[in-house]
């Protein structure tokens, strides 16, 4: 046997109302498994579909209790009875187990096993009883249907009660029928040694033990073999063997409870084919509902990337745009401050511009003075000539004065030189100052012009700037706006997921009542063409893209 390890103390009770069912095939492997089992058990599902049911066996069960039900389960009637089960963690729990064989046509095909919450009492009545089978102490007792019971004559009378109606009754009539055999011969032997003839005692005996007989038959077609039908029906009911027929023709209160359970099994039938194909409708839906919102989701999460790339796009582009119109307030600030460094310039200029006139008035009147210095230089000569005539007529006497005359004329001649020559440089100092004042008005055409220009690029530089601080304010809306979508679509992928998650447990759960519900069986014809699952879905995603087209029409 099986032993599943390690083991704890701890025990885990099952909640009032629920139920841990499982679905097993004839060697005892997993083939369903409701989800408070997998609560209940810690395993995953996984882990049990497949796997034999001994897997959820705790140690501490005696193997008499399994070799029981499984030797009522073969006879083909239902067994019940406490089971001490392990978690995966080690913990255990009690359950009572109730475990029908299910039919298909009649015979069996699998293992039903629907276990419930024990009552503390039984709970230590089967712990008590179970740890006397696990230590060898078990003497007189053993596990018969899922009960623990006593052997030898106290067990022989215990299972006289709980004998079924056909033998009691057959017992009965034996015991009749053995008593009136009995009674008819002594009575026929004491009438023949009386002397007369026992052949009237013995027709009379043989007689009532023929309508004995008579009457055990007449009460076994009335009530045992409907009973034994009814049991059977029941026990195909139980096992959810819906396709099985009763027959009705018995009479009489047995016959009610036959037509009770017919009409019980049709109505089932009914409800329970009626579930079928419902749930099998809802899994179709519920299948397409999930896969639409699976690729609503895929399609949402794809939209949501794009649209946070195109965020982060015009967050850089925002970016960009900042920094123009920062360079733009910028170059504004320099062409102002150029547009004053030009008009200074230009007012320099200007100002130069009349010195140079004035320079040049300062040269006119230093030519009228070296000319007059000229002039005075040539009277000056003009008169040393005239001294050195009379110094000559004056002869020795003025031979002194000559000579000062002769010095007065050479100073003068040199004076006349020097003006000369500083006529000369004031005459090139006037052409070089006119064309300064030529240049010097050129500059400040050109100083002016470049003002202008500079005004004209500062007006310019100006309305960029205020273009530019609107481009970054209509930008920046933009980009608000862009992030409120963004921060919108990633809501919607995240409710698209949930609502995906919800279609996908819808699914599940479809699934598992689908799985629940074919424990009944039911031969019905399905109608739905192959094609209709996948023309269903088209028709969803024909109105979904409709629905889209619709929109952005709109």
């Amino acid at each position: 046997m099986r032993k599943n390890l390690p083991i704890t103390t701890n025990e885990r009770l099952l909640e009032d109302g629920k139920s841990i069912v499982s679905k097993t095939d004839l060697q005892g492997n997993i083939l369903y498994v409701n989800p408070y089992f997998i609560e209940i058990s810690g395993f995953e599902e996984e882990e049990l579909i497949g796997a034999p049911q001994n897997i959820v066996r705790h140690p501490e069960m005696p193997r008499e209790a399994f070799a029981d039900m499984w030797a009522t389960l073969k006879e083909g009637l239902p067994w019940n009875g406490l089971v001490k089960n392990r978690c995966k963690n080690g913990d255990f729990y009690w359950v009572q187990a109730n475990v029908t064989p299910v039919r298909e046509n009649g015979h069996a095909v699998g293992y039903m096993s629907v276990r419930t919450r024990p009552s503390r009492e039984q709970v230590q009545g089967a712990e008590s009883a179970y740890r006397k089978f696990s230590a060898g102490q078990a003497r007189g007792l053993r596990v018969h249907r899922g009960a623990v019971v006593r052997t030898g004559l106290f067990g022989w009378l215990q299972g006289l009660r709980d004998m079924s109606v056909a033998r009691r009754l057959g017992g009965t009539m034996s015991v009749l029928a053995l008593m009136i055999i009995l009674g008819g011969g002594l009575a026929g032997h004491t009438v023949m040694r009386a002397g007369g003839s026992p052949y009237a005692v013995w027709l009379g005996t043989a007689a009532g033990t023929l309508l004995l007989l008579a009457s055990w038959a007449l009460l076994h077609a009335s009530i045992v073999a409907p009973l034994q039908t009814a049991i059977k029906a029941v026990h195909g009911l139980a096992g959810g063997d819906l396709d099985s027929r009763i027959d009705t023709s018995a009479r009489g209160d047995m016959g009610l409870l036959l037509q009770a359970l017919q009409q019980l099994n049709v109505n089932l039938r009914a409800i329970i084919g009626d579930v079928r194909r419902n749930v099998e409708s809802m899994t179709i839906s519920t299948g397409e509902i999930a896969n639409g919102n699976m690729d609503l989701s895929g399609r949402t999460e794809a939209q949501a990337s794009a649209l946070e790339e195109t965020a982060s796009s015009v967050e850089q582009f925002a970016a960009t745009v900042r920094q123009n119109a920062d360079s733009a307030a910028n170059a504004d600030r320099q062409a102002q401050s150029a547009s004053s460094i030009a008009q200074r310039g230009s007012n320099s200029v200007q100002r130069m511009g009349k010195t140079m006139e004035e320079i040049d008035t300062a040269s006119h009147k230093i030519v009228d003075i070296i000319g007059l210095i000229d002039g005075i230089s040539f009277q000056t000569n003009i008169l040393a000539l005239n001294a050195a005539v009379e110094a000559a007529r004056a002869g020795e006497q003025g031979r002194g004065f000559a000579v000062v005359a002769a010095e007065v004329r050479t100073l003068a001649q040199r004076s006349a030189a020097a003006a000369k020559d500083i006529k000369g440089l004031i005459d090139d100092s006037r052409a070089k100052v006119e064309s300064g004042n030529e240049l010097v008005r050129e500059t400040a055409q050109a100083m002016g012009d470049l003002g202008g220009a500079v005004e004209n690029m500062a007006v310019t530089m100006a309305e960029i700037t205020v273009a530019s601080n609107e481009q970054s304010g209509g930008i920046e809306q933009l980009n608000q706006a862009v992030n409120a979508i963004d921060e919108t679509t990633q809501q919607n992928a995240a409710l698209v997921e949930q609502a995906a998650a919800a279609a996908e447990n819808l699914r599940d759960q479809a699934v598992k009542l689908s799985q629940a519900v074919s424990v009944f069986k039911i031969s019905y014809a399905v109608t739905r063409a192959p094609g209709s699952a996948a023309n269903n879905g088209a028709a969803p995603l024909a109105a979904r893209k409709g629905a889209r087209k619709l929109a952005l029409a709109r």
